[in-house]
């Protein structure tokens, strides 16, 4: 008898509580399940996504190799328009960039880049800036080769900004100032950097470092 009248008052407690936040529990619950399955929804759209891009991304690399002008321009507006806020957007801008630099279509080279300066992360953006300032460059076009080194390049980049701008100054005869530009990069790179030799060449083609 005294176990049945402590489960009717352990129920009765559990009837107040339930009555006092019940609403509020299931409201809970539901929310931490449609959580839980709009997280593994979301996972599972995200890796549908990316395999959907590399493939679109590997047709594209498929005309690039074949030269096909018409493929390439079909795949690479595909994974932009479809796959633009993926890494492989950004890959497929560079790399469409790159095929209509070596065609002599500068103007779809910038436009690529341009594309990959509007949608990148912040590395991608770098890539494209750099090689922005190289296609003007071969433009002539010194002050917006300049221009596109001006901002928006990382700070790990810095090396090769410096390489671009003596460059840009060479161009320009500026030896002085190409000379500084050149040393540069050369401080802000390290002993085993790949680009290292060729900046050396570079500077010592013009002189070499100011000497003391």
């Amino acid at each position: 008898m005294a176990y049945d009248l402590e489960e009717q008052e352990q129920m009765a407690t559990l009837k107040a509580f339930w009555n006092q936040y019940g609403n509020l529990i299931s409201w809970i619950l539901i929310l931490a399940l449609g959580t839980y399955a709009g997280y593994n929804f979301w996972n599972r759209y995200q890796a549908s996504q990316a395999s959907e891009a590399a493939a679109l991304y590997d047709q594209q690399l498929a005309a690039i190799a074949s030269k096909d002008k018409a493929k390439i321009e079909r795949a690479t507006t595909d994974v932009e328009s479809k796959y633009g806020k993926t890494v492989y957007g950004q890959m497929a801008a560079l790399a469409a960039a790159k095929a209509a630099f070596e065609a002599n279509d500068l103007k779809g080279a910038k436009t690529q880049l341009q594309w990959a300066i509007d949608h990148g992360n912040e590395q991608f953006q770098s890539i494209a800036r750099l090689r922005l300032s190289g296609v003007l460059l071969d433009e002539k076009n010194y002050a917006e080769a300049e221009k596109a080194l001006a901002s928006g390049v990382a700070p790990q980049f810095a090396a090769e900004v410096a390489d671009r701008k003596g460059d840009i100054l060479v161009a320009q005869n500026k030896i002085a100032e190409a000379r500084a530009a050149y040393q540069a990069a050369l401080d802000a790179m390290d002993k085993k950097h790949p680009g290292r030799a060729l900046v050396q060449v570079k500077l010592d083609a013009i002189g070499g470092a100011k000497k003391a």
